[in-house]
C-alpha cells in the first residue's frame, strides 16, 4: 500500500487554521493506514490573482506548474476547504483555477485534475461542518475540472473544540466518518498506482 501517494493540503494559510489541523489529522490517518501522504502549504505555492491577460502576456506563474506537477506525482488527493460565506476560501479557488489551466501536448483539459482521485473536507466552527462550501468545490471539481471526487466528505462541526493537543479528533463519531473517507480515497487511489 505504500506505492499509493495521497497529497493533502489546505485551502487556508492561516496561522492556526482548523483546515490545517484537518489535513494534518488526514496526513496521519493516511500514513497510519499504510498509503503514503505528501502534506504541503499552499503559502509555499504564491500565484496573483487570476487574470487572462496575465495569462496570455506572461503566462502560467510557476508556482502553478510546481503545483501541477507535485499534484500529478499523486494518486489521490484531500483537500480540506474552509467555508468563506458559505462557499470556497478566494485562496484555493484561485490555486485550482491557476492549476487548470495547464496541459502539456497530449493531456487532457485541466490535466492535474485526471487520473487521480480527490476527497474534499472541512473543519468550521459552525453546526454545519463547512458543507455548505464543501458543496460549492465538488461542482468546481466535478464540473468546472473533470475530476473524479468521492462521495465521502469529512466535516468538522465545532472546529474550535473539534482537535485535542495531540492534533487528534475529540469527538468520536467524527474520527469515524474520516477513518471512513480517508479508507475510501486510499482504495479509490489504489486502483491508478
Amino acid at each position: 500500500m505504500k506505492d499509493v501517494r495521497i497529497l493533502v493540503f489546505s485551502g487556508s494559510t492561516r496561522s492556526g487554521s482548523f483546515n490545517t489541523k484537518l489535513a494534518d489529522v488526514v496526513a496521519r490517518r493516511v500514513d497510519a493506514a499504510g498509503a503514503q501522504a505528501t502534506h504541503l502549504s499552499l503559502a509555499d505555492y504564491p500565484m496573483p490573482i487570476y487574470n487572462g491577460d496575465m495569462e496570455a502576456n506572461e503566462g502560467v506563474p510557476e508556482a502553478a506548474k510546481a503545483l501541477k506537477a507535485v499534484m500529478q506525482e499523486h494518486h489521490g488527493v484531500f483537500i480540506a476547504s474552509p467555508e468563506y460565506n458559505t462557499s470556497v476560501s478566494p485562496l484555493l479557488k484561485n490555486t485550482l483555477d491557476w492549476v487548470s489551466r495547464l496541459s502539456a501536448d497530449g493531456e487532457p483539459a485541466a490535466a492535474a485534475f485526471k487520473n487521480r482521485v480527490f476527497a474534499l473536507g472541512a473543519a468550521s466552527p459552525g453546526a454545519l461542518g463547512g458543507i455548505r462550501g464543501l458543496m460549492g468545490l465538488r461542482t468546481i471539481m466535478e464540473i468546472g475540472y473533470g475530476a473524479l471526487v468521492i462521495p465521502d466528505m469529512a466535516t468538522v462541526p465545532g472546529a474550535a473544540s473539534a482537535f485535542d493537543d495531540q492534533g487528534g479528533m475529540t469527538n468520536e463519531r467524527t474520527a469515524g466518518l474520516l477513518d471512513a473517507m480517508v479508507q475510501r480515497l486510499i482504495a479509490e487511489a489504489a486502483l491508478r498506482a
